[in-house]
């Protein structure tokens, strides 16, 4: 399996992984100023944008098919799902990412003994369910989940919607395989074997990554610092887009 991926500008490389049902697109307000400071390589996730899909549905494959296309060293961008894969090519292959930098993510997205701060189980079992019977819908109501609570939800959602529109829709296999991911993934045990430096960025109002999970993840990792930004929801790539870029800039320099 071969990802679709780009490098462009100068610098310490960086590599950008997005999440569920998105594409590269979500990256665009930043790219501009990144690739002045930064080698920058984009991936697309199996079954998104311009990456095909061959049945692959396990976290491991997905890690593997990123590290192929990626930097032998860099530090590593991870949004939502992107996050875990970041957090999990860090695992297997630590000598590759300089840095971990996860923006609105987890080691777990569902809840599970000990860890409230995460979306009920029940809720991805039922959106795996709606995304056989109507994928257009669930997208939308995914979507929908993002912005929620955030300053300036509307807006926010025209963005999400145009980062979509960029690039080839997502085929609905890569999506329930990625639900599957969201769902089965726990790496909340494995976190204390990270020996580079971790950053993580919340948003303040963030429905689906609760900034409260903070403090709980800094239980597990003391090294890691964290931020959260005032206001924002799931999105802050497209929210707050100067104080992410200024965040990036900072944890990847």
């Amino acid at each position: 399996m071969s990802l679709w991926h780009e490098a462009a500008g100068h610098g310490p490389d960086m590599v950008l992984v997005h999440g569920w049902g998105m594409n590269v697109g979500v990256w665009h307000l930043l790219l501009p100023a990144l690739r002045e400071r930064f080698r920058v390589t984009v991936i697309e996730l199996p079954g998104h944008g311009e990456s095909a899909f061959g049945g692959e549905g396990d976290l491991d494959t997905w890690v593997q098919a990123c590290l192929a296309v990626a930097p032998r060293q860099a530090a590593w961008v991870g949004w939502s799902l992107g996050g875990l894969i970041a957090q999990h090519a860090a695992l297997r292959a630590p000598e590759r990412v300089r840095a971990l930098c996860m923006v609105c993510s987890t080691p777990s997205f569902v809840q599970r003994d000990g860890w409230s701060t995460a979306m009920p189980a029940d809720v991805f079992a039922q959106f795996a369910r709606n995304l056989v019977a109507d994928p257009g819908a669930t997208l939308k109501r995914f979507l929908g989940l993002q912005v929620r609570g955030a300053q300036d939800a509307r807006t926010v959602l025209r963005a999400l919607n145009d980062a979509l529109a960029q690039r080839p829709a997502a085929d609905i296999e890569a999506l329930k395989a990625g639900l599957s991911i969201l769902l089965d993934t726990d790496l909340r045990a494995q976190l204390p074997q990270l020996s580079m430096p971790v950053h993580w960025l919340f948003g303040e109002r963030d429905t689906l990554i609760p900034a409260s999970v903070a403090p709980v993840l800094e239980a597990l990792l003391p090294s890691m610092d964290s931020e959260v930004l005032e206001g924002a929801g799931h999105a802050p790539l497209l929210s707050h887009p100067q104080q992410s870029l200024q965040w990036l800039e900072q944890c990847c320099g």
